[in-house]
Formats: C-alpha cells, structure tokens, sequence
C-alpha cells in the first residue's frame, strides 16, 4: 500500500502547488475598485468626472487577486466618477476606444483575503485540509488491511 500512495500523494500535493491557468467562464464582466465589485455594463457613460484609479492587473483566475483588477479590462484601463452619480451606486470604465462604460456596484469583494505576500489564507488552508484527510483516509485504509 505504501509503495502506491507516495506517488498519489505527491501528484496530489504538486496538484495543489502548481497555479492552474483558469478559463474561468465568467458570468459577468467586472473591475474591481476600492474593495468593491462593479458589473461593467454595455451602458455608454458620456458625462465623466474625476479619474479615481486605474486597473492595476487582469486576471481571469477567480479569487486570487487583491487591488483594482479586472477579468476583462487590461492593466492600465482607467476608472472615472460620473457626474450626479455616487461611486457606491456606480463608475466608468474607459474602455479600448477612448469611451466609457458604466460599471453598476455588485457589493463587497470578498475573495480579497490575502496578505501583503499575495497568498490566498482560505485556499491554502483548504488545500492543507484535503492532505490532512486523505493521509488520515489512506493511514486507516492501510491499518484495516493490515490487520486481515
């Protein structure tokens, strides 16, 4: 049983290690901006007024970025007020073509759990979690068959 489980486990753990591309199938556009998330509409905003930040990465990976980011808008792309509008209910987005698009607020963002390291807290307990319980699972396995 040993011999079978060293390679299920290091598969397992180099799993968990490596960072998956994801082709994340997004159910909405989105910028993410002062800890809130925004829903990018095809709404065109003509009246803009103050820059208030900046895409600062793209990520098309759920959860694993903390900051200004998008999952469609590349670094760079700026985010606008709009004028009569509070930045709780909605922003701009300057899109490629110099023109810009209302982004409606969604609510908190809440996968942006890290440190200033940038490591997920609840995804790398999560993975710890899985090790522990099929060590503990394949430990009891052997033990019962040990014992036959």
């Amino acid at each position: 049983m040993k011999g079978r489980c060293i390679p299920l486990f290091a598969m397992l753990f180099l799993f968990l290690l490596t960072p998956l591309k994801s082709l994340a199938d997004w159910a909405y556009s989105f910028v993410v901006w002062d800890g809130y998330i925004y829903v990018v509409s095809d709404e065109k905003v003509e009246k803009v007024d103050k820059e208030i930040g900046h895409v600062t990465k793209y990520s098309d990976r759920e959860g694993t970025y903390s900051g200004n980011f998008s999952n469609v808008f590349k670094k760079g792309t700026k985010y606008y007020s709009i004028k009569g509008i509070s930045t709780d209910e909605a922003i701009a987005v300057q899109d490629g073509d110099g023109k810009y698009k209302k982004a409606t607020r969604k609510g908190k963002y809440e996968w942006a759990i890290k440190d200033s390291s940038g490591i997920n807290f609840p995804k790398l307990a999560a993975a710890f979690l899985v090790i522990i319980i099929i060590i503990a699972t394949g430990g009891n396995f052997a033990r019962r068959k040990k014992s036959r």
